[in-house]
């Protein structure tokens, strides 16, 4: 399920307070799934990473009550009123005995003498076992109480997300042209780095922040694996001798056409970024140039960054050419 339909899931079940659990391979976004969906309903979220917690951890510290009986002491982390989702993040990496600390929290929403507020649902996260993570098999019992959704990445929606983040151009334009290394988990290689949304998430914040370009490719290799960090390194060659954006604009209707894919796509994201009602008509020309599916390319970005561009004339006179594309 992509991540847009896991939100609505989300939003439903939550309702119902019915315990979930998202699997999905390492570095697709699970996590953020969650952090959006409560910051969405205006829930709080408490995040409990289940691997790094000990049983005595959920359950307490034993003391004497007044009255001479031993009751446990309740951890602070738990919440104790309001609303709210309780997110237990790699639950079955947990060692089977806080897995079984678990029991009585998801089945019964309560662990000894603590009881889960009403208005708190809970949501847990693993890796697959396939996925070759560090993973105990869950009891039947356990997982039985859950609703179980696979998490699977959507090009589209990424792309939408990254935008949104401001992830460097460069990347983006890249994926688009290789968006099979948006995400390329292979739990038999042996690479520690590998291509995920959650790495190509840092190499955007490298990439931004580099300076010396030989200690760039050392991190992104580090970061999405040596093959992709190659293919990346390739793509910024083209990247940077595109033409200048300004020359582009000044003469949309003379400029030289790239030829190459690779070039097309670099050049689609560069355009459709510097779009703005000013320049809608000179952008609008020049995509009116490119292949069919490169000039619907650049439109949907120009329109993306600058949404009064679909209200134009000239909008409308690109979509009558472009009429059947676009059906």
């Amino acid at each position: 399920m992509k991540a847009s339909n896991i939100s609505k899931s989300l939003e439903q079940l939550i309702t119902l307070k019915q315990p979930v659990f998202l699997w999905g391979p390492p570095g697709v976004g699970k996590s953020q799934v969650v952090a959006q969906s409560a910051k969405s309903q205006g829930l709080d979220l408490i995040d409990i990473r289940a691997i790094l917690l000990d049983p005595v951890d959920l359950r307490g510290l034993p003391r004497i009550s007044s009255d001479g009986l031993s009751e446990w002491c309740i951890p602070s982390f738990l919440p104790q009123d309001g609303s709210g989702i309780l997110f237990l993040d790699e639950l079955n990496a947990a060692p089977p005995l806080v897995q079984a600390a678990c029991y009585q929290l998801v089945l019964d929403r309560r662990l000894g003498e603590y009881v889960l507020p009403d208005g708190w649902s809970i949501i847990a996260a693993g890796n697959r076992e396939k996925d070759r993570s560090v993973t105990h098999r869950m009891p039947s019992a356990l997982a039985n109480r859950f609703v179980h959704i696979d998490f699977t990445v959507d090009f589209d929606e990424w792309l939408l997300w990254a935008v949104e983040m401001e992830m460097a151009p460069e990347i983006i334009a890249f994926l688009r042209f290789r968006p099979a290394l948006l995400h390329d988990f292979e739990p038999e290689r042996s690479s520690k780095a590998f291509p995920s949304p959650r790495s190509w998430e840092f190499a955007s914040g490298i990439l931004k922040s580099s300076t010396d370009p030989d200690i760039f490719s050392e991190l992104l290799a580090g970061t999405v694996g040596k093959g992709a960090a190659k293919e990346f390194s390739g793509f910024m060659k083209i990247w940077q001798d595109l033409p200048e954006i300004e020359d582009i604009i000044e003469n949309p209707g003379q400029v030289e056409i790239p030829t190459n894919p690779a070039v097309l796509f670099a050049v689609c994201e560069m355009v459709g970024r510097a779009a703005t009602m000013e320049r809608g008509d000179k952008v609008l020309i020049f995509a009116g140039r490119l292949p069919d599916e490169f000039s619907v390319l650049l439109v949907r970005e120009a329109v993306r960054h600058c949404r009064g561009l679909a209200d134009s004339d000239s909008f409308a006179g690109w979509a009558t050419k472009h009429a059947d594309v676009l059906v």
